[in-house]
Parts: C-alpha cells; structure tokens; sequence
C-alpha cells in the first residue's frame, strides 16, 4: 500500500490546487469506479445502522472494506468511512465498534455527526482523523468552531441550506476544512433533524440510516395509476409512461388546494453547482461532495468524470473556465426529474 500525503489544515484560496473532489461509494464497484474516474476521496458506509445509506445490498463488510481501502490508496485516492447516524440510547455499541473497526483498517478519516461519538473517537483513537457530518447541522462557524475545540474535527460538511455568500463568511472564521455538496439529491429538511419518515415508518433516518426503510414500501397498480405508498400513506400517484421515483415523504405529490397534486414539500430535482466552482475555490473551499451512494456504479463514474474534468478545468483557467455543454448534458441524464438547482447558494435572503 503506496504512502499517502496527510490531508493538512485548512487551506487558503491560494492553494487552490488542494481543492478535492468527494465521490460517493455505495459497493465496491461503486468505489472502484470513483477511484478509476479521478475522484480525490471515496466515502462508504458499513452494512449497518451506523451510517445514513442503510439500504439492503448496499455498503460494505469488513472484506470489502479492506479490499477498497487496498484499491484506493494503491491509486492515491484516499478512503472516508461515514459513521454519521445517531446512536441509540439502549445499545450504543455498534458505533463505537464500527469507530475501533475504520482506525484498525486504516481509513483516513471518519465521518461523524453525534457529539458522543466524536468525544469517543476522539479519546479512544487521538490520531484518527474526525469530518463533521452534514447530519451534525452545524450551520454557523460557532459551531464548527466549538467541534474543534471539544472533539479536534479537522473538516465539516456543511448543511445544503447556506447561501454562497454564508458559506463564505462561514469559511473565514474557521480554521476547519469546509466541504460542500457539489450534485446530487436534495434535503429540504435541516439536516440532521427530519422527523417526517418516522412519522409515517416508526424509524428515524437519524438512528436506522435511512428515510425510506425498503419494508415500508408498497407500489400497487390502481386503475388511476401506479401508487407509491411509505407506511401505508400515499405518496405518489403515476400515469402511464411516467418515470417513478423512489418514494420519499418530502418528495411526494399530495392534494393540498383545489384538488390538484403537486410536489408540496419539495421537487425531485438535483443540485448542480458546476457554475460556482470557481467562487467556492476562491472563497477556501476545500473540498465539494457529490451525493449518490444508494446510486449505481455507472452514475458514480460519469459524475465523477464530469466533476473530475470540471475541477481541472477550473483550477488550470481561473477566471476563465466555463461550463461546457457537454458537461451539463451528462448530468441532465442523471438528475432527479432531470432538473437542477442551485438550491439554498443562490437565495438572496439570508
């Protein structure tokens, strides 16, 4: 196994060429084909609660762990473990057992949102890198500030609810790495914080990994259409030749006014920050997310490429880069509804 270069502190805009690219894992194919499309890091999730993808035939068992590290730091990518769930009261054992597995495996850092957790891996395993997850919600350089403090965070993900502009201010009170979300899905929720699946389900993203569990799922052909149900409760209606998503609470069409169905909470569409990369890179970004673990192999390698090409693109021209065509025509294919966003970044209130 080649020697890595340790990730360092938090870098300036001057050091641009550090900016990293965070691709998604959710299989060994899926971390193959990130590591072989150019992504900087992988980040993956154990076959269990600890972490926020928790679907049935996706992460990985100790094997394919020690398989994935091996192929990725041959290749110089580096490997993060996401342990980003909340532990239960009654049984916080498998997280701190999945903590001791990712240092004893030798990932190169861990992905925590519970303070708990952070303190445990933080005394147990001092040289163990820490990232703040997303689903820790620290939206404020305070925050953040007070992770590093406490527990010695090294990087946190910021919640997809900042404007450019709080991202910015956010960056330069904090000596901490900040990643943002690049692509990918959308949380209309405060992450870290949705109630709505376990209002319908019994089990909360935060504790069982996942918004949608698979057994609360039900899609029945109706004479009005296919149905998607989560816990019994309609979420979606489809007509015939209609593309069907997975379905998600926050994403349902529901009969609010005049009996007419629309997405009410929030519509399937995907961020797309490509037009930002040059401000977030000068602004001291350090690294950008793609989302997409519960996503295939084939959707990893082709975001991967486009990110790849677009981040070298960016740190080669400067003031000059452009988004190409084709760069947004591949992501079209893979959007939700095949649409995109810029989300919360572009918003002018604050």
């Amino acid at each position: 196994m080649s020697a890595l270069p340790p990730f360092g502190a938090a870098e300036t805009a001057a050091d641009a060429a550090s900016f990293e690219l965070v691709c998604p894992a959710g299989s060994l194919p899926a971390l193959k084909a990130a590591v072989d499309a150019g992504a900087d890091c992988v980040y993956m999730g154990m076959r269990d609660a600890t972490n926020a993808r928790n679907f049935a035939g996706l992460n990985f068992d100790r094997a394919a762990i020690e398989n994935g590290i091996r192929y990725a730091h041959e290749r110089g990518t580096k490997v993060l473990m996401a342990i980003n769930t909340y532990p239960q009261a009654a049984n916080p054992g498998p997280w701190r057992s999945s903590i001791d597995q990712a240092a004893e495996m030798g990932v190169d850092a861990v992905i925590v949102a519970d303070p708990g957790l952070l303190q445990y891996a933080s005394r147990r395993h001092p040289q163990l890198r820490l990232h703040l997850s997303v689903q820790g919600s620290a939206t404020n350089y305070e925050a953040i500030n007070f992770y590093r403090e406490q527990f010695g965070i090294q990087r946190a993900v910021l919640p997809r609810v900042l404007s450019l502009e709080q991202v910015k201010q956010l960056v330069q009170r904090t000596p901490v790495e900040i990643e943002v979300f690049g692509f990918g899905s959308l949380c209309v929720m405060v992450e870290g914080r949705c109630s709505l699946s376990s209002y319908v389900t019994g089990e909360s993203p935060n504790t069982h990994g996942v918004c949608s569990p698979p057994k609360a799922v039900r899609w029945q052909e109706t004479p009005q259409g296919l149905e998607a149900r989560l816990g019994g409760v309609l979420i979606d209606r489809y007509a015939a030749g209609e593309n069907a998503g997975y379905p998600t609470l926050c994403k349902g069409r529901f009969d609010v006014a005049d009996d007419k169905a629309f997405y009410a909470i929030e519509e399937p569409t995907s961020l797309n920050t490509l037009d930002l990369l040059p401000q977030l890179v000068k602004m001291g970004v350090r690294a950008v997310k793609i989302e997409g673990r519960q996503r295939s192999p084939a959707y990893v390698a082709q975001v991967t490429k486009i990110w790849r090409e677009a981040i070298d693109q960016c740190l080669e021209l400067g003031h000059r880069y452009a988004v190409r065509t084709g760069w947004m025509a591949g992501l079209d294919q893979l959007a939700e509804g095949q649409q995109h966003t810029l989300g919360a970044y572009h918003r002018n209130w604050k």
